[in-house]
């Protein structure tokens, strides 16, 4: 069989002969009613025949009528936790890799690689564990390895190479892939790209169009948010009967039935929503975006990374704390001007780090802005508070969580009536904040990866926006800016003597707002 979607020509071993054989995968795979819908996703999959009772299975969980007589390219598997996906995927990888022949694709030099990405190391081990004991377990395919095998990786003699990855953009770039295998793909996040699933796949289709027709993508991820490339592929090919790519949603009980009932019913019992996701295999209603990065963008100065301290501008602070072991300690400045909040400086201090070295740092830099207090999570302990005042600065736990911080950000956001500096780490942390709506109804704003440094931010210039700026204190503060101004251009009509600053007094506060009022003309001078 041949067909610009499908496979060419089948090995004379198929993938279900080697699941069933004794001298090769029989092990694995004792149960046959346990992988009963796995044998019929592997044969339409691979384009072998189904029969009547497997194709309504095939019907129940693609929502199309047939599969294609030539198999498929590229699938997309949604099952739920404990249905055998890894099981699964390290089975096609291992007989991808060992029964196709690819050596005819290959120049002298090159090695075909079968590629497992997952969102870290650990995950992706998972998988490649299955891939070592299906090798090394079988002696005729044990013989075709290659000097020894790493923790991440498995040379063959037939050209093919068996790796694991993490999930990024940059490192699987460079490959001649025969296999692509995506696990727990609605799960990757990625400190430089609030989409890193679309552009993994978009660094990973160049990589196996010499391997084509043969050469297989596999995404297989129980889902989440309705968002992102599972979520997308699921709404462009489930139930189209004649898409090449080939979509298989199924819960934990119809992948895997030998999960007992007991475990799922209480995990519906304790979170209806999270199980129907966990187990049914249904993506999350109560899980949105928080924020678009359109909006986002829209707030960004461009090439502005930075804003120096500047005189007669009233600075704020806000600090992420952290123990220095597991997440980023950050630090954000920020000042208003008018209805806008400023973001002139961020800093992050990355794990593993000194506690005390960075809150010295944060320390010498608040003082360079004229802040003599910061404000910080007040869930983190005494330590912030006691570390911050040996270096002369007042720690102020915040009265409101991050998750209120959040949702006070998003007006401002929306409403760019915030400017943030081109830092692409902010934005991605940004991006990847959801907004999930627990049974009572309250909505509360968290990310699935780190957010530290869009904690620190939000906490800034909410902090500057929501503060009381109504009556005289809203005309000091436009005084203060527009002096701040004419002493910079020139313009200030009075003498400059910036060694003996005038002490601030009612009476003077009084005169200088209707001295600046009659300025812009919105008083007549006095008579």
């Amino acid at each position: 069989m041949s067909t610009a979607a499908g496979h060419s020509a089948q090995p004379i071993v198929t993938i279900l002969d080697a699941m069933r054989h004794h001298d090769l995968f029989a092990r694995w795979f004792r149960d046959p009613v346990s992988f009963a819908c796995w044998c019929v996703l592997l044969s339409a999959l691979f384009g072998l025949t189904l029969a009547p009772a497997q194709l309504e299975i095939f019907r129940k969980c693609t929502g199309r009528t047939a599969p294609l007589a030539s198999g498929y390219i590229e699938a997309w598997l949604i099952v739920g936790r404990r249905g055998g996906k890894s099981l699964i995927l390290a089975l096609i990888a291992v007989y991808l890799a060992v029964f196709k022949v690819w050596s005819d694709r290959l120049v002298p030099g090159e090695r075909g690689t079968v590629l497992v990405i997952a969102a870290d190391r650990r995950q992706a081990r998972v998988i490649f564990r299955y891939i070592t004991a299906l090798i090394t377990e079988t002696p005729m395919i044990a013989a075709m390895v290659l000097g020894e095998i790493t923790q991440d990786r498995i040379d063959l003699c037939n050209g093919i190479s068996i790796e694991i990855s993490t999930a990024n953009f940059r490192s699987v770039r460079g490959y001649t892939l025969v296999a692509a295998l995506c696990d727990e793909i609605a799960f990757w996040q990625g400190d430089d790209s609030a989409s890193p699933d679309v552009e993994i796949l978009a660094a990973l289709r160049p990589s196996m169009t010499t391997m084509l027709p043969d050469a297989m993508l596999l995404c297989a991820s129980s889902p989440y948010a309705k968002r992102g490339a599972l979520y997308d592929t699921f709404r462009k090919y489930f139930g189209q009967n004649d898409a090449p790519v080939l979509v298989w949603r199924a819960s934990t009980t119809t992948m895997n039935p030998s999960v007992p009932a007991s475990v799922i019913s209480d995990a519906f019992e304790r979170d209806p929503a999270n199980a129907a996701a966990e187990y049914g295999a249904e993506f999350r209603s109560d899980i949105e975006a928080f924020v678009s990065r359109e909006a986002v963008e829209a707030c960004v100065i461009k090439r502005r990374h930075e804003l120096p301290p500047t005189k007669g501008l009233s600075y704020v602070a806000f600090v992420d704390p952290s123990g220095g072991s597991s997440d980023s300690m950050t630090l954000a400045i920020a000042h208003r001007e008018g209805e806008k909040a400023v973001l002139d400086a961020v800093r992050e201090a990355k794990p593993p780090f000194s506690p005390e070295q960075v809150t010295a740092d944060f320390a010498k830099l608040l003082k360079t802005y004229g802040l003599k207090k910061v404000q910080g999570d007040k869930y983190a302990g005494l330590w912030p508070r006691e570390r911050f005042e040996t270096h002369g600065i007042i720690y102020e736990p915040s009265a409101k969580p991050k998750s209120d911080l959040y949702c006070e950000m998003l007006p401002l956001i929306n409403g760019v009536r915030v400017e943030l500096l081109d830092h692409p780490k902010l934005v991605t942390q940004i991006c990847s904040l959801e907004r999930r709506t627990a049974r009572s109804g309250k909505d509360s704003i968290d990310a699935l990866g780190h957010e530290d440094i869009a904690n620190a931010v939000s906490g800034a210039v909410t902090g500057l926006i929501l503060q009381d700026w109504s009556g005289s204190r809203a005309m000091l503060e436009i005084a203060r800016q527009e002096t701040a101004a004419m002493k910079a251009n020139g313009t200030w009509p009075f003498p400059l003597d910036n060694d003996k600053p005038q002490p601030i007094t009612k009476e003077w506060a009084k005169g200088s707002v209707e001295w600046h009022r009659q300025q812009r003309g919105e008083i007549g001078p006095p008579t």
